[in-house]
């Protein structure tokens, strides 16, 4: 969730990537049955718990540029996906909106503070496809501008502008069900922070996770994300560099119940540059309200 909040740098002179060294979404939160959004008429319930540490900040080498840096981040969001069942290009059509809570406590040699409240909102549009093991969707997300921004604040909580990102998911279980492989992929276009000028450059986002259940309800195995940016900031038009990159993993066991699943997930930042490193806890939860009708 630390994509979520925005830390100023202008007081330090360090170059961060994107504005702030953050993103509209939240990176990682997305690993597990991505692509299995619910059938026609079907509503699904999930809420997402995470708590990211850092205590260092990577520049351009991957080398920590701040020292003394500390971000901590407890954050909470909630989703809702329907399913229409309205028949488009031989799928379904699907909606989903989602908005997250943070809590952001920010450290360093230049200063502290703390600061809450919602971050960047999701609105989804998607096209549902379900054979067999496969459950994949194709479509279009909107990023409106975060609520809790204030221009020359050491923390802001979400970013600034408006980005949107073609995305899509898939999700395949053979061994009836009983293995997981799943991924979701978005390019992310950010537009111009119409506060300060700037302009963050595009990301690319890979989601992934691969599971395989040791009982008829507990599945275990690893997840994680890759991260980078494809395009140069640009400050009042004009190009300033400060690509990000980053590669995350770690393990997740996820436990399902008669109505409802409960997932406890770890990932580790690796390889990272221009962003900070550091460590997130999810506890995650998907349920889903009502009854799907048959097609």
């Amino acid at each position: 969730m630390a994509a979520c909040v925005v830390v100023a740098t202008g007081i330090t002179g360090v170059a961060f990537a994107t504005e702030g060294g953050a993103s509209v979404y939240p990176e990682g939160a997305e690993t597990i049955m991505p692509g299995k959004y619910p059938g026609p008429g079907g509503t699904l319930l999930l809420e997402f718990t995470d708590f990211f540490d850092a205590n260092e900040l990577a520049g351009p080498t991957g080398r920590a540029l701040v020292p003394g840096f500390h971000l901590r981040v407890g954050a909470v969001a909630g989703k809702v996906v329907h399913n229409w069942g309205v028949h488009v290009l031989g799928g379904t059509l699907v909606s989903a909106g989602a908005l997250p809570w943070l809590d952001v406590h920010l450290n360093a040699p230049f200063g502290g503070m703390n600061k809450q409240g919602f971050g960047n909102g999701d609105v989804e549009t998607a096209v549902l496809y379900r054979k067999g093991a496969v459950s994949a969707w194709y479509g279009f997300e909107l990023y409106p501008p975060g609520f809790a921004y204030r221009k020359g604040d050491l923390v802001n909580i979400g970013q600034h502008n408006i980005a949107t990102a073609p995305s899509g998911a898939i999700t395949y279980m053979p061994d009836h069900g009983r293995t997981e492989l799943s991924s979701k992929i978005q390019y992310i276009t950010n537009y111009n922070d119409s506060a300060t000028n700037y302009r963050s450059g595009s990301e690319f986002l890979c989601e992934y996770d691969g599971m395989r259940n040791v009982t008829k309800r507990l599945a275990i195995g690893g997840n994680g994300y890759y991260y980078k940016q494809m395009t140069d900031d640009q400050q009042g038009g004009l190009s300033i560099g400060n690509r990000a990159r980053n590669f995350a993993f770690g393990p997740e066991i996820r436990y399902h119940f008669d109505r409802y699943a409960l997932i406890l997930k770890w990932e580790k930042d690796f390889l990272t540059e221009n962003r900070p490193v550091g460590n997130s806890l999810w506890f995650q939860f998907g349920m889903p309200l009502g009854q799907p009708h048959k097609d």
